[in-house]
């Protein structure tokens, strides 16, 4: 032991160094195209249905993307998520099948192939309509097709051969036939009722398609005269006043509203200051100051101080000094109510026709002091309030506005002008205000209002309230019940099970039905609940209709003599077995008398050519996704999308299935927040901050951005930029060096190897109590959809309960103890246990690097990490003691490394092996504690933690500085035994 021979010799080729051709370096964005080949050649998806068939089904309901587009960062974060959920359901043992899908009709897809013919200065109206939707049909499928392989790409597992889209001829089929169940159960209504609507894409917009955007607007204040007021006589000849900041809806004004508990003044304008330099007022503003006007008590001096910055503006040409400042002269007050039965002239009375007929005053309770005047103008065509106030009062809307925004070309004013939603036009120097200002009607008028005002999202174009005849469904009305078919055989029978004709008064609403359900549903997280609820508590009625050419048409007559639309088992069988054989477009150029059979003549209906709102299209998917493929009555038992969902598929979904099967259609919804720049901004072109997850894959790998989303808080909005990305590439590395150094410590491990846990040393029986908590935990975080808690949890025991404590204090015995020694086989045995579990655990996040440890320790051709289950770990002697004192010694081993650290930095102590330490006592022997605390002695002594460095020697073959080596570089007792 002590010959000089010893002391010199090199015994590094007596350790047993782990060995592994795992790499260090991931290469993730090389391999992972090799791992997704290798899983299409073997049939990873097609092998796990098999193997899982018959065990408990979980589905995930894939909510439809549109295909118009490469993947964006929002879509990348989805699917990623999904898929997390797919394989940790599988993990668990559940079948959990995948069927990704695409939303395949509407307006985002038609604007493309309309950018087109702009693009080539063409005319989309000109097109045959066939032809428009064959080239709709094909800018589909094309984009299916990108996306298919870019979402593969990302690790995504699913039925890639078989996918749904809204297009097939099978889903058209289903989504005409969930329509005419809603038909068949009286649940639907053509009428004429305001509705968001883009004059640039010429039709009705859902809620959903609809996004809020900053503008400055111009703001007006117009005077309407008032010739009969019953209860209040002296307001005769006084001018009621109303705010606007949407001028363009004066021409289409047809009433006034009031609110009857608000106390109105009376007032004229008194001694004005123009400021100086400025002429006294001529002629003109003296008739001005001659006029009474009505305005709220609480907003008269807002009133006044516009008709102020008006007055301000139009001098400002001429004297850049002017300061007007007025005052108001009170000449009385009136309650609202005493406005009941009075009349006043629209402005533009002079021109005759629609502009004579006197505007009613109408108590309006919507009717509010927090800004404006408190009277409001009423355009039943521009405004849900002013529609439901004047339809009670028998005021129907007119259709002024066109399609287009433009007045149509036989209105008395500004016949065939606009577009309304053109900033000229409605400007203060604008044709309406022009007109109005000639009139001697417009008090005020700036183009200064900001607030936010909906746009299209897709044109990127303002909207407009705008009443059209469209069809709805009621949220409202008693919505049918279900019943069984009685004669199963009948014609359409199959399509119309279960649904009465006609509702039952007693019968719940549409919108009771979804509130039910609402409550039935676990919403993931807990508060999202109350968005779907007010969301829903709120809503209008469903405008389903839409006056396009790419969707699934309403196929439905309506007679023209009655307005009702036919309700016909028979004529529905045969419209939905045309759509089977020639999809959508089998209605356009349909046979229509042949649909309606014998019993009805074409001459006496209308044909509807709308088509339906495409969340209609998506809303229905769980009837010819789950339903079509799993079973009548199966329904998902996870949507999950992003939160800008409640008012979209997640509700569209809702609504659909209450109106036609009286529940939901999931057990529950998850909802996740929008992926942002790395300094919280959303990701836009213009700002140049857009994340390309393409371009992440194609540098660092998939397996990076699906341990980013793993680890974001997702349930909130998260961020993604440089130095996040570097944050998960750091933290991966270290996982990945920790399966690394699991694969090189398990070299040549065997069965024959292992150790009975009931052997075992307590550190290892520490380590497995700490794995079965780890079990818990990633088991409870994976059932409740939180893959942040997972991914931290898995994380967390990999660096610091392995790499920094277990690993770090068993590298010696792995090194240095004889291979037959029980501890280094005990270590070895928990080494593969930690390996089987882990491997496992990360496969659902790390789903290729996981696949690439598995194939690196049983590499074969058809197997996969993929393929199993959760594992099964052994029970452990003992009860939580073992914990509960491991605990207390790691707390010490931190003191022990703290106290140690400053002797490093200033190199008195190179390595923690050559310190003695004394430690407060413990019932442990102090060789033992030494090992745990890597030093060369432990002194047990009640007191502070202290450090002294040892004069003892070290072992040339394990480095320890131990009592029996005599001389730098001789072999301690341990050593000598395993070399001899």
């Amino acid at each position: 032991m002590t010959e000089n021979t010893d002391s010199q010799r090199d015994w590094r080729d007596t350790v047993f160094l782990p060995k592994t051709d795992f790499p260090m370096k991931a290469g993730l964005a090389a391999k992972e195209p090799a791992i997704l080949e290798r899983w299409a050649r073997i049939g990873v998806y097609d092998r796990l249905r098999e193997q899982r068939k018959g065990r408990e089904r979980f589905i995930l309901h894939d909510g439809p993307p549109y295909a118009n587009g490469d993947l964006h960062m929002g879509h990348a974060m989805n699917k990623i998520l999904k898929d997390i959920v797919v394989r940790s359901q599988s993990l668990m043992g559940k079948d959990a099948p995948y069927v990704p899908g695409w939303d395949c009709h509407g307006l985002p897809i038609e604007w493309k192939i309309e950018e087109a013919y702009r693009a080539k200065k063409l005319n989309k109206d000109e097109v045959p309509p066939a032809e428009f939707r064959a080239e709709c049909r094909a800018y589909a499928a094309k984009w299916v097709d990108i996306q298919r392989e870019q979402f593969k790409r990302l690790g995504v597992t699913g039925d890639w051969d078989d996918p749904y889209l809204t297009m097939k001829f099978d889903a058209e089929a289903t989504i005409a036939g969930e329509l005419l169940k809603f038909a068949t159960s009286g649940q639907l209504y053509r009428g004429a009722k305001p509705v968001m609507w883009s004059p640039v894409e010429k039709t009705a917009l859902a809620e959903a398609e609809v996004e809020y955007e900053d503008v400055v607007s111009t703001q007006i204040d117009v005077a309407f005269e008032i010739v009969e007021a019953p209860n209040a006589p002296e307001l005769v000849g006084a001018h009621a006043v109303i705010w606007t900041t949407t001028p363009w809806t004066i021409p289409v004004n047809q009433a006034l509203a009031y609110g009857p508990e608000v106390e109105y003044l009376i007032v004229s304008f008194g001694e004005t200051d123009f400021g100086p330099g400025v002429p006294e007022a001529g002629e003109g503003y003296k008739a001005f100051q001659q006029q009474r006007f009505l305005v709220a008590k609480e907003l008269a001096e807002s009133f006044r101080a516009r008709v102020d910055a008006g007055s301000q503006t139009a001098l400002k040409a001429a004297y850049p000094d002017a300061k007007v400042r007025s005052t108001l002269t009170v000449h009385g007050s009136v309650k609202g109510s005493q406005l009941a039965a009075a009349v006043a002239n629209h402005p533009m009375h002079h021109l005759g026709g629609f502009f004579a007929k006197p505007r009613p005053f109408l108590s309006g309770e919507f009717v509010t002091t927090d800004a404006g005047t408190g009277l409001v103008h009423m355009s039943p065509d521009h405004g849900e309030d002013d529609f439901l106030l004047c339809k009670a009062h028998g005021i129907d809307p007119v259709f002024a506005v066109d399609g287009a925004g433009m007045y149509r070309a036989d209105w008395l004013w500004l016949g065939g002008q606009g577009s309304v939603i053109n900033k000229k036009f409605v400007a203060s120097d604008g044709p309406i205000c022009t007109d109005l200002r000639e009139a001697g009607a417009l008090l005020a008028a700036t183009d200064d209002f900001a607030h936010s005002y909906p746009h299209s999202w897709r044109s990127k174009a303002k909207i407009i309230f705008r009443a059209t005849p469209q069809w709805f469904i009621p949220m409202d009305r008693p919505a049918g019940t279900v019943a069984q078919a009685e004669d199963e055989s009948a014609a359409g029978a199959a399509d119309f099970a279960g649904f009465m004709p006609l509702a039952p008064h007693n019968a719940p609403t549409l919108r009771g039905l979804a509130l039910d359900a609402i409550e039935r549903t676990q919403w993931v997280p807990e508060r999202s609940i109350n968005r779907i609820r007010s969301m829903v508590e709120g809503r209008p009625d469903w405008v389903i209709s839409r006056q396009r050419a790419w969707g699934v048409p309403i196929p439905l007559y309506v007679h023209r003599q009655t307005g009702d639309y036919l309700r016909d088992d028979a004529v529905n069988a045969r419209i939905l077995d045309a759509f089977r054989q020639g999809g959508a477009d089998a209605w356009f150029g349909a046979d229509h008398q042949a649909l309606l059979g014998a019993d009805h003549d074409l001459a006496d209906y209308e044909v509807v050519n709308d088509i339906l709102d495409v969340w209609f299209d998506s809303g229905s998917t769980h009837s010819f996704v789950i339903e079509a493929r799993y079973g009548e009555g199966v329904r998902a038992n996870l949507y999950l999308e992003g939160s800008d969902q409640h008012r979209g598929w997640f509700q569209s979904s809702l609504l659909e299935s209450a109106g036609t099967r009286g529940r939901a259609p999931y057990d529950a919804v998850l909802t996740h927040g929008f992926a942002l720049d790395g300094q919280g901004r959303k990701m836009s072109k213009s700002l140049g901050n857009v994340v390309d997850p393409l371009k992440i894959i194609g540098e660092s790998g998939a397996d990076i951005l699906r341990l980013w989303v793993a680890q974001t808080d997702y349930f909130e909005d998260v961020r993604i930029g440089k130095e996040v990305l570097a944050g998960t590439s750091d933290a991966y590395r270290k996982i990945r060096n920790t399966f690394r150094y699991l694969l090189g410590a398990l070299d040549g491990f065997t069965d024959a190897e292992k150790v009975d846990v009931k052997a075992m040393p307590e550190l290892e029986l520490y380590v497995l109590h700490k794995l079965g908590m780890l079990d818990v935990e990633l088991r409870s975080a994976a059932e409740a959809y939180e893959f942040n808690r997972y991914a931290r949890a898995l994380s967390d025991f990999m660096n610091e309960d392995l790499s920094a404590f277990f690993f770090d204090i068993r590298k010696d015995c792995l090194y240095c103890d004889a291979e037959s020694d029980p501890k280094r086989r005990a270590y070895r045995t928990v080494l593969d246990l930690l390996f089987h579990a882990l491997v496992r655990y990360a496969a659902p996040i790390l789903a290729f690097t996981a696949e690439e440890v598995w194939q690196s320790r049983y590499p074969t051709e058809d197997g996969s990490v993929h393929f199993l289950e959760w594992p099964e770990l052994p029970p452990l002697p003992g009860d939580d003691a073992i914990s509960t004192e491991w605990a207390d010694i790691r707390a010490l081993r931190e003191k022990v490394t703290e106290a140690i650290e400053p002797y490093r930095r200033e190199k008195t102590i190179r390595s923690s092996l050559e310190a003695e330490v004394t430690v407060p006592e413990m019932l442990r022997p102090a060789a033992e504690l030494a090992e745990v605390f890597i030093v060369a002695d432990v002194k047990l002594k009640n007191g502070d933690v202290t450090v002294a460095r040892t004069d003892r020697q070290k072992c040339g073959r394990c480095w320890r500085l131990l009592p029996e080596v005599e001389a730098e570089g001789a072999l301690c007792h341990r050593c000598a035994q395993v070399v001899s």
